[in-house]
């Protein structure tokens, strides 16, 4: 599938930026977003051992939609690895703010800022802030952004960090390390929210069972490791041999909850619709159905003219706001997905910003909250 006529290196020029005088930026704390400033050296070396520890999931084929060029201006919204800032940090000129609500990829990430030659900067932030932290950085327009959503495979690998029912560990599953845990959401939701919990995120078919399993269980004990959980749904959900784990979907109901990634991810894409320049470029890889389908659903939504019609003439066209790079997702090869099973479901999707403006944001669904969650409704 074609990504568009531009290559890497190669793009539509824009005026040369001149970024307003950055605001007063946050010292680093214990809470809320952290800055990090480091000092610049020359230039970035060769290739590092670090750099080969990660690649992402489609990432030369989001990189080759991305098509940075010199001189401009990224959002790396995910940096997680800092994959795809690398490969945007190999052309020349080119300057990065990466953002990760994961205190330690920004921690992981000193190194190439360090190697940067002062044109990377890095933001512990939600995503979903990414015009916010532009603004706090000086910059009012970008030329690309983006986004490799959900968990990463360094979370998964960590059994501290409680995402893997393969690996057992607290269950705790948020991405920042702050709020309320997959536990504590175990321990504090009624029988009915955690059945829409694992219903609507993780797509359980059996999210009554499961809920009415956990419910019966933590009566007789807290529900608090990953082997608990992931033993107790298994008993539940019974699986073929050759089908995914059992506990796989409420698994990933609960992380998604826990971390609100469908809001941001919702919130996210309007950022980035409002921060991007005519002809800046969005790409976006997702790995399961609900990512995928509201990314799919953005896009089309405001590649195309809406709000009057036939009948009704006298109402305002809202102009395209972008142009899809990909009407159908790119997937990844043979070769990846034998390299990395996770790329199996991997779906990128790309699209290049017009200049008309943005369009109004969209409500979020009316699904379970974090928030009404623990406070009891």
């Amino acid at each position: 599938m074609s990504l568009g006529a531009r290559g890497i290196g190669d793009c539509v020029r824009f005026a040369p930026f001149a970024p307003k005088r950055a605001k007063k930026r946050r010292d680093s704390r214990r809470n809320g977003p952290v800055r990090l400033q480091f000092p610049a050296v020359a230039s970035i070396p060769g290739r590092h051992m670090s750099e080969t520890r990660h690649i992402p999931v489609l990432g030369r084929e989001a990189v080759a939609l991305l098509a940075p060029c010199e001189g401009g201006i990224y959002v790396d919204a995910t940096f997680g690895a800092g994959g795809y800032t690398r490969a945007i940090l190999a052309v020349a000129g080119t300057r990065v703010i990466g953002i990760d609500r994961d205190r330690t990829a920004i921690a992981g990430g000193f190194d190439l800022v360090d190697r940067s030659a002062g044109r990377l900067t890095l933001v512990e932030d939600r995503f979903s802030r990414l015009a916010e932290v532009c603004a706090v950085e000086g910059v009012d327009a970008v030329d690309g952004v983006v986004m490799d959503v959900g968990v990463s495979s360094m979370q998964l690998d960590q059994a501290a960090r409680g995402f893997s029912f393969r690996l057992d560990g607290p269950l705790d599953m948020r991405m920042s390390g702050e709020g309320p845990t997959a536990a504590d959401v175990i321990a504090k939701a009624s029988e009915a929210e955690l059945a829409d919990i694992f219903y609507i995120f993780g797509e359980e078919r059996h999210s009554r069972a499961v809920a009415r399993a956990i419910v019966a269980a933590r009566r007789e004990a807290p529900i608090t490791t990953t082997r608990v959980l992931a033993d107790l749904v298994a008993r539940v959900v019974r699986g073929k041999p050759g089908d995914i784990h059992p506990a796989t979907r409420t698994f990933q109901g609960l992380r998604i909850f826990v971390n609100e990634e469908l809001d941001e991810l919702h919130l996210a894409l309007a950022a980035a619709e409002r921060v991007l320049k005519p002809g800046g470029r969005l790409a976006v890889v997702s790995f399961h159905s609900l990512e995928d389908r509201i990314v799919k659903d953005f896009f089309n939504a405001r590649a195309k003219s809406g709000g009057g019609s036939r009948h009704l003439p006298e109402l305002t066209q809202t102009a395209p706001s972008f142009r899809l790079l990909t009407k159908r997702p790119v997937t990844a090869s043979e070769q990846e997905v034998t390299a990395n099973p996770r790329a199996r479901s991997a779906k990128l999707r790309g699209a290049e910003r017009t200049e008309a403006a943005p369009h109004a944001a969209d409500r979020l669904p009316s699904w379970p909250r974090l928030s009404d969650v623990m406070r009891g409704g």
